[in-house]
């Protein structure tokens, strides 16, 4: 079951391969996950000293929060993959163009799991083909829609 999405990441990267990772999370952003309050539009993944970290994942405290937890929503948070995962993944975004980027935020057996994709930036004509497809394809549902309501007539 999907938590949050990043449809931007699919907008603006060409995805090259997805990979499943844990997250290190505080009781109170569990809560909070669970309620809803997250937003992954801006996350992107940096490599430090051999492991990874999700950078710009959102989540809103609760107001039931605890008193004694002082909540950071934009907090850095250490994404959990096996280390022979993490050392293809730095060989993979030390090549040119390449970066991590989360796509989603899903549960699997009651975890928080994030996706993250190892991507390449589309060029601006690439964006506007994208657009173009995605207007295409609206353009023709519509035209099927209306072609079946208005059918022949008995």
């Amino acid at each position: 079951m999907s938590i949050a999405e990043n449809r931007k990441a699919l907008f603006n990267y060409h995805i090259e391969e997805r990979f499943e990772a844990g997250i290190v999370l505080e009781g109170w952003e569990v809560k909070a996950i669970r309620d809803g309050q997250v937003q992954l539009t801006d996350g992107y993944v940096i490599v430090k000293n051999g492991e990874l970290f999700l950078i710009g994942l959102r989540i809103n405290a609760l107001r039931s929060a605890s008193t004694h937890v002082s909540p950071d929503a934009d907090r850095i948070k250490k994404l959990l993959m096996h280390r022979q995962e993490i050392r293809r993944l730095i060989g993979k975004t030390e090549q040119k163009g390449y970066t991590l980027v989360p796509l989603n935020l899903h549960y699997k057996a009651g975890r928080v799991k994030v996706d993250v994709a190892l991507a390449k930036g589309k060029a601006e004509h690439d964006k506007r083909h994208t657009v173009k497809e995605r207007e295409w394809e609206r353009e023709k549902g519509r035209l099927m829609r209306h072609k079946v309501s208005s059918g022949p007539k008995d």
